[in-house]
């Protein structure tokens, strides 16, 4: 196999690294950040309507974050059950997409609460959005089991983009750490 840009294999062939490597590392991102106090920050911004409460996300993206790792898994194990050449292929395609759009994902949050960039963290989310719908057309030919489990998080996303403009909006596009340390 050619190198590309993916997870280990049996990352993919694991239903429990499947499931766990989204979710830890997801973890492991938000205790990095965390300890400029996100929770404080996002309780400080100015939201637009419809904000969710700080303790939604959590549980939010655990639950997003599973079922992808779960649907990777599932589009891994049907191309290896396929007798199709061209399914094994779009599932080296889609194993490339999935971990970047992971990459993606994990990088938001230090952009927008660790860098208080809002513009910035909407462009990483603008690419998100633009790989995880290439990933999706993927799977819809190649495994629409992964496909539907992965549409909960296409809308979170969208929802997601719609408070990332919102805020950035609202709080002249820079979190109020970083207005008061550009002010001092």
């Amino acid at each position: 196999m050619p190198w590309s840009f993916a997870l280990p294999q049996g990352v993919f062939t694991s239903p429990l690294l499947s499931v766990a490597t989204p979710i830890v590392g997801g973890m492991a991102v938000a205790l990095a950040v965390n300890q400029k106090n996100t929770k404080t920050t996002y309780r400080d911004l100015r939201q637009p309507p419809f904000s969710p409460p700080a303790w939604l996300f959590a549980p939010a993206w655990t639950a997003l974050y599973g079922m992808m790792g779960y649907a990777a898994h599932h589009a891994t194990e049907t191309a290896a059950g396929s007798l199709s050449l061209a399914v094994r292929d779009a599932n080296e395609t889609a194993q490339t997409l999935y971990t970047t759009q992971l990459a993606l994902n994990f990088l938001w949050m230090p952009l927008f609460f660790g860098a208080g960039r809002p513009a910035a963290a909407l462009g990483d989310m603008a690419l998100l959005v633009g790989n995880l719908t290439l990933l999706l057309a993927n799977w819809w030919t190649a495994d629409r089991t992964a496909f539907w489990l992965m549409t909960p998080y296409y809308a979170w996303l969208g929802y997601a983009s719609y408070l990332n403009v919102g805020v950035g909006y609202l709080n002249g596009w820079a979190l109020p750490d970083k207005k008061k340390r550009s002010e001092e």
